[in-house]
């Protein structure tokens, strides 16, 4: 169910005896409102900058950047919960702590490289961030007898900009080996083949203003598959995948793995593919397709991505 205007949630999933969440707030209707706009701050930059040797000046490296941290200041207000101060009192430290429970997280934090999901709708527009939430602070309050409570909140993101909350994909069957010159036999009228012609494209267009990530996964049954974003890059693996089997190339920083089932396979990346952190798909209109050895021409792949964006 989309959120409403105005709301946050914060999901993870449960893990063990540890619950997972489902937890929405910032407007008035969930109990649990913003008292200010929230704040989104980009943690500093880790610069790569040199002074320049006997003069002035410097010499600027590569910089990173270790996401951003977003502040909430919220209010937990029971007031309406009963008609007394006791049922007050207690409705709030009810609802202080259902919020509580949500920040701690002890579900996503014992899952290395396992992030949990912050959604929002603003201005109309879903968006996403994948992090975990930090910072929980109950202010002090004489107010908490009569049902309301200011707790302040922080969730430290693992990139800066947003995502779209809806995620998009495309189903990209083999693409025949290219063929050059005439291809017998001949019929008329006669027609010319080139690389290319004869290509199924995974056609998809990228929105947002930034470049997004991609999730791969390839289905068997194929050998030495290469995924290849037309243009910019392409991706092989030195395996084979029987029918059933597949693998999942997913190079967001957050994850960056390759998985066979539970296993990792990232060591059977071709040399002449490029590094995880690289495979970007540019915004507007893209081609992906497949290729590899399928004596049955079944194997198939679904590129799945988010429209990227620089704040919101």
């Amino acid at each position: 169910m989309p959120l409403a205007e105005g709301e946050f949630k914060l999901t993870y999933s449960s893990n063990g005896v540890h619950p997972g969440a489902a937890f929405t707030f910032g407007t008035v209707q969930t109990g649990y409102y913003l008292l200010d706009d929230f704040e989104v701050k980009d943690t500093d930059a880790n610069v790569g900058d040199t002074p320049l040797p006997r003069g002035d000046g410097v010499r600027y490296g590569q910089d990173f950047t270790t996401g951003a941290t977003i502040t909430f200041e919220v209010g937990v207000d029971t007031v309406d919960a009963g008609s007394t101060l006791l049922d007050r009192h207690g409705a709030n430290l009810d609802a202080v702590s259902v919020m509580k429970q949500a920040w701690d997280a002890k579900a996503v934090r014992d899952r290395v490289a396992t992030p949990a999901v912050l959604s929002t709708t603003q201005g109309g527009r879903a968006r996403r961030w994948y992090g975990r939430p930090r910072q929980w602070t109950k202010a002090a309050s004489k107010l908490t007898r009569q049902g309301y409570t200011p707790v302040v909140a922080t969730f430290a993101t693992a990139h800066t900009g947003s995502f779209d909350d809806i995620e998009q994909w495309v189903r990209v069957d083999m693409a025949p080996p290219p063929h050059r010159g005439i291809v017998g036999p001949l019929k008329e009228p006669l027609t010319m083949v080139g690389e290319g012609s004869v290509r199924v494209p995974g056609e998809i267009i990228v929105g947002g203003n930034r470049p997004a990530w991609p999730v791969i996964t390839i289905n068997g049954p194929i050998s030495q598959p290469v995924c290849e974003l037309v243009g910019r890059w392409k991706l092989g693996l030195d395996l084979t995948l029987k029918a059933g089997e597949k693998v999942t190339v997913d190079p967001r920083p957050w994850v960056r793995t390759v998985l066979r089932g539970s296993g990792s396979v990232a060591g059977l990346i071709t040399r002449s593919s490029p590094l995880l952190e690289y495979l970007l798909i540019p915004t507007g209109r893209q081609d992906f397709l497949l290729r590899g050895i399928d004596a049955t021409a079944t194997a198939f792949m679904t590129v799945a991505w988010r429209d990227a964006y620089a704040y919101l």
